[in-house]
């Protein structure tokens, strides 16, 4: 009990610290296993066992490779590692998935086998706002409710806007590179829109947004490239930011871009659902 109850009380400090990790149970052995169901271990993202214990190096493999996995596309799985035997018996190949169960070989001499289900414990994802119009306002307060956390980005002066975010940055000084997923959304109406763009698109996020009119952002987008901005991150920035639901109101617009960066998290073509 002393490596469950340790893989408990590590669990809730790194999803607070916003690192990611692997938590993997095993839920289910056949005939002789070292790990008994209900074992649980930590696996980070470096592939080490922080706390825990899931067996010996029959099953370490393959659970660090599916851990590997799951940190890469945020999904959970459930990985079966059977004998030979006895995967020739269910008519499957070692790497094959079958109704949500992928199978893996066991080549110890016990011949047991282990089911451990592999769930990936990710930062939240995470939505920048630079600048602190009106419409930066909406997205702060309806994004934590979709499980996002807030990052207000502005000059100080303007920080009093965003009453409660999880993080605050002043002026436009974002980070290059940031663990987990990151959208940034720029909403300055005229106050530093060439600084703000310049900053986000010099970021490695995917999802880069302009909350504007299609006509200021080509202006904007003419004159970083005058400035050296790389043309392949100018093509991906979205403008005007968010789906076309025809709204009216920060509120409404917040809530079509809000959509826009749901549909991009899911793998949904943005552009395929507007109208």
């Amino acid at each position: 009990m002393d490596r469950l109850s340790d893989v408990l009380e590590l669990a809730p400090l790194l999803k607070a610290k916003g690192e990611a990790f692997v938590l993997a149970t095993v839920v289910r052995t056949v005939a002789a296993t070292a790990a008994k169901a209900g074992a649980k271990a930590i696996i980070r993202a470096d592939g080490s066992i922080s706390e825990g214990w899931i067996g010996g190096g029959c099953a370490r493999g393959a659970v660090l490779k599916a851990a590997r996995e799951a940190l890469a596309d945020g999904r959970a799985r459930l990985i079966s590692v059977q004998p030979p035997d006895v995967l020739q018996e269910h008519g499957v190949a070692a790497g094959e998935e079958r109704e949500g169960v992928r199978f893996l070989r066991n080549t110890c001499p016990s011949h047991g086998t282990m089911d451990i289900f592999i769930e990936p414990v990710l930062p939240r994802p995470q939505i920048v706002l630079c600048g602190s119009s009106p419409v930066a306002v909406a997205i702060a307060d309806l994004a934590p409710r979709l499980g996002f956390s807030v990052t207000a980005c502005a000059p100080a002066a303007e920080q009093g806007a965003f009453t409660q975010v999880d993080r605050r940055i002043d002026h436009y000084a974002l980070p290059a590179n940031e663990e987990g997923e990151r959208f940034i959304v720029v909403s300055t109406q005229s106050r530093g829109d060439e600084a703000a763009l310049m900053a986000a698109l010099s970021t490695d996020a995917r999802y880069v947004a302009f909350v504007g009119s299609r006509l200021k952002a080509q202006t904007l987008k003419a004159a970083l490239s005058a400035r050296g901005v790389d043309g392949r991150r100018l093509d991906a920035l979205r403008a005007p930011a968010g789906l076309d639901l025809g709204a009216i109101g920060p509120e409404e617009i917040a809530l079509s871009i809000i959509a826009e960066i749901v549909a991009f998290r899911r793998g949904r073509d943005p552009h395929g659902l507007q109208t």
